[in-house]
């Protein structure tokens, strides 16, 4: 019955790892996905409850302690584990533990780079009507994604797109000054190609309406190689 004590042993417990003590064991890879500047993504299965998942194994500076300040803007929101790797045995003097980390990550089928030029209008307008619905929740929250692109937006069952990778994104005031080194060039806006520092949802909405004409165009807008 609800709210009564459930009897010894109806409860497993033991099975259930607390909070934040995961460890990348409670997964099965079952192949790479990708790689970026920042880590390898796997597909992977819950084993205990058969979810499915990606997996982003973080790449560390050369085994430096500590991680950049633009993963550490991932890592902050998201769910961490860690797997330990010894150096040596069990028992010897210079067995230590260095931790892999790894985020995990909602499994979705693919990305919106790989749709972008062979959509229908109908699936153009339903794809743009859910990204400038979710970059209107980042910004009326004050928070700027800067790096939106076609391979930064993710699709699940032909439908459903999520922003993702929110490593550039900062929380923004009006008079507030950023670097100018940010967003894929192609999607860069003239403003950040000529300096400037002091800036605002307009620069995500410029990417927005780079991508509306590439799905038009079924081409890049600007496919320039140099900021010039």
């Amino acid at each position: 019955m609800a709210g009564e004590e459930a009897p010894p042993g109806a409860l497993n417990l033991a099975e259930y790892a607390p909070a934040g003590a995961r460890t990348v064991d409670c997964f099965r890879r079952i192949r790479k996905i990708g790689e970026g500047t920042y880590g390898e993504v796997f597909e992977a299965i819950d084993i205990m409850t058969g979810e499915r998942t990606a997996l982003k194994k973080i790449k560390l500076d050369d085994g430096k302690e500590g991680v950049s300040f633009m993963i550490s803007t991932k890592l902050m929101l998201l769910f961490i584990m860690s797997s330990a790797h010894g150096a040596g045995g069990r028992g010897s003097d210079d067995y230590m533990y260095r931790g892999d980390i790894y985020m995990v990550f909602e499994y979705m089928d693919h990305d919106l780079k790989k749709v972008l030029h062979n959509s229908t209008p109908s699936q153009v307008k339903y794809y743009m009507e859910q990204l400038l619905k979710g970059l209107h929740h980042c910004h009326i929250n004050n928070v700027l994604h800067r790096d939106i692109k076609g391979a930064n937006l993710l699709i699940s069952g032909g439908k459903l797109l999520k922003l993702a990778d929110f490593g550039l994104a900062r929380p923004f005031t009006r008079d507030g000054s950023f670097t100018n080194h940010v967003i894929t060039l192609w999607y860069r806006p003239p403003e950040l190609l000529l300096g400037a520092t002091n800036y605002a949802e307009a620069v995500d909405i410029w990417s927005v309406g780079c991508l509306f004409a590439e799905f038009l165009l079924r081409k890049p807008l600007f496919p320039g190689r140099t900021e010039v």
